[in-house]
């Protein structure tokens, strides 16, 4: 089996080595580096190519939004899923914007981590839901929105809940072609471009709790 190359960034050794044996209780979980500051981090990750970055937001230089932007654009491949407890706007918004992956707070469940790294190396985004708030106040109420059937309702929730368009296929009993045309018609009705956008404005509009 085909593990998932992992490299853990904090500048607490306890919380490291915490996820460094949390991680490792998963058979597709290789942690393949570790770092306690942003050059660490940017050398590390340069060093091992891992498919997913794990990291605290506030550490040594650089920090957020930086060293997201320095990772993405020193291994193109990597894909970044902040572990945080900060989730203010001056946090949140830089970290997407930079490019993060996904958005999770420190005291998500274990299961709720391991299924947001397996999202993010596969691309697709998840946000605990402070998180998700944040986005949504940035993003302007429309006056008219067109109705979800209720089939897009039931994919646009699989999303919010990190699943893949492959997992939600199977949920549902019909091929990923027809789960990416479901979300391209999401998209067009929610004025958006992406999975977290329409994820925040679902929120936002109260179409999603």
């Amino acid at each position: 089996m085909t593990r998932l190359r992992l490299v853990v960034v904090d500048d607490h050794p306890v919380v490291r080595d915490g996820l460094h044996g949390m991680l490792g209780t998963q058979s597709d979980f290789e942690v393949v580096g570790a770092a306690a500051s942003g050059a660490e981090a940017i050398a590390v990750v340069a060093a091992t190519r891992p498919d997913v970055v794990l990291t605290d937001l506030r550490l040594p230089d650089p920090s957020g939004g930086t060293l997201i932007r320095l990772l993405r654009e020193r291994v193109p491949s990597v894909a970044v899923l902040v572990l945080t407890t900060h989730d203010t706007d001056s946090d949140v918004l830089p970290a997407v914007e930079a490019g993060a992956t996904g958005y999770l707070l420190k005291d998500a469940p274990r299961e709720e981590l391991f299924r947001a790294v397996r999202a993010a190396a596969k691309g697709d985004t998840v946000l605990s839901p402070s998180v998700a708030a944040v986005l949504l106040s940035r993003v302007r109420p429309r006056q008219t929105v067109r109705e979800l059937s209720a089939r897009e309702l039931e994919v646009l929730g699989m999303v919010a809940r990190g699943n893949t368009n492959r997992e939600t296929a199977a949920e549902l009993y019909i091929s990923e072609a027809t789960v990416k045309t479901h979300l391209l018609h999401i998209y067009a009705k929610l004025e958006v471009s992406d999975r977290a956008s329409a994820v925040a404005a679902a929120y936002q509009r109260r179409i999603l709790d």
